[in-house]
């Protein structure tokens, strides 16, 4: 087999000659150019033509120029054997373009300085997504702010009229009580009825805009978390016959006081829509892949028609009528933005009388 490294100038300067991501060159002692590859006429606009012989020094601007960028970079090569930098640089047609250089010493057998390697690679279009991404960050932190601002005001500003109609609708039933038929009363009780969901629905906008605000990430317990809920759901659960199973479930880097909110919603989903009959089973299980923990939340419950899959995180969407299930359509909303803040996703799989099966992921590096 023939040794190609016996013989490895032509081999390497074909090589690097065809290269076209880089400008590759090379220059002589005072800087000027001895090679040009494709990758250099590709990104300088320049042929070989034209630029072997040249001063290199013609690819800075006049600022760079003027402070001498160019030859300190040279100077810096002779005196580490390497010098670095980033910035702009000139085309053939005078585009400026964002710029990373590598220049490397090259010495003889007796040691001595003969010359250097120029490696210039284009970051013109990722300085450009760099630039647009920190832009676009700094609009949705602007307009972040102005939107919870914004829910702020306006849920305290709606509930102090909300109050006031509450409590006159109140007076107006204990002063004029005797005075008032039937339907008047009816009337009264629709309007403080409504007054109250109304209030809940503020509420609820308002926590929805809080979610993650004002928190900072720790380690949380999944299972202390699982056993702290069973005590608090104590009382709720009362004299349903529940089993709640879960084997040995991960510690995860999260918003304690949201994962905890996370998982008493899927409890209370589950107990609300839990079959009349029968003993309600709610099985929970996680596991680790692709520095994702993937959480499953298993009951035996009344399950979800495929047509409604798609509406149930949505806020204020409700799939069954108020007065065989109460509530007002928040809470699964909740559990979406709460998964999506530990950089998630979550998702359903369900069928009707067969109970549903709550998938969620939360971002997990170990």
């Amino acid at each position: 087999m023939q040794n190609y490294l016996s013989q490895p100038q032509p081999l390497l300067l074909k090589m690097l000659g065809e290269i076209e991501d880089y400008a590759i060159l090379f220059l002589d002692l005072h800087g000027c150019v001895g090679s040009w590859n494709k990758g250099a006429e590709k990104i300088k606009g320049y042929s070989a033509e034209e630029m072997v012989g040249m001063d290199f020094r013609v690819f800075y601007t006049e600022e760079a120029r003027d402070n001498r960028i160019p030859d300190q970079l040279l100077e810096e090569a002779i005196l580490n054997g390497k010098a670095q930098h980033r910035g702009w640089r000139i085309r053939k047609d005078g585009e400026q373009f964002w710029a990373h250089v590598t220049i490397t010493t090259i010495y003889d057998e007796n040691n001595e300085v003969i010359g250097f390697s120029k490696f210039t690679r284009d970051l013109t279009d990722k300085l450009n997504a760099e630039k647009a991404l920190k832009e676009y960050a700094r609009g949705l932190e602007f307009r972040n702010k102005e939107l919870e601002q914004f829910v702020y005001i306006a849920s305290h500003d709606l509930q102090e009229p909300l109050l006031t109609v509450k409590n006159f609708a109140g007076l107006l039933k204990k002063e004029y009580g005797d005075q008032i038929d039937e339907n008047g009363a009816l009337y009264l009780d629709y309007i403080t009825e409504s007054a109250d969901k109304m209030k809940v629905l503020i509420k609820g906008i308002l926590d929805y805009a809080r979610l993650g605000t004002h928190e900072s990430k720790e380690v949380v317990d999944c299972n202390d978390l699982l056993d702290d809920l069973q005590h608090e759901l104590a009382d709720k659960i009362g004299e349903l016959t529940v089993e709640i199973t879960y084997g040995q479930l991960p510690k995860v880097k999260g918003y304690e006081r949201a994962l905890k909110q996370l998982f008493q919603q899927l409890f209370s989903n589950a107990i609300k829509f839990r079959k009349k009959e029968g003993v309600l089973k709610i099985e929970i299980s996680a596991f680790y892949e692709d520095q994702y923990w993937h959480f499953e939340f298993k009951d035996n419950g009344i399950g979800i028609e495929e047509k409604y899959k798609h509406k149930i995180f949505l806020i204020f969407q409700r799939l069954n009528s108020q007065e065989d299930y109460k509530g007002h359509g928040i809470g699964l909303s909740h559990c979406k933005k709460i998964v999506e803040l530990h950089g998630g996703e979550i998702f359903v799989n369900s069928a009707l009388h067969e109970g549903s099966t709550f998938c969620f992921s939360l971002k997990n590096e170990k």
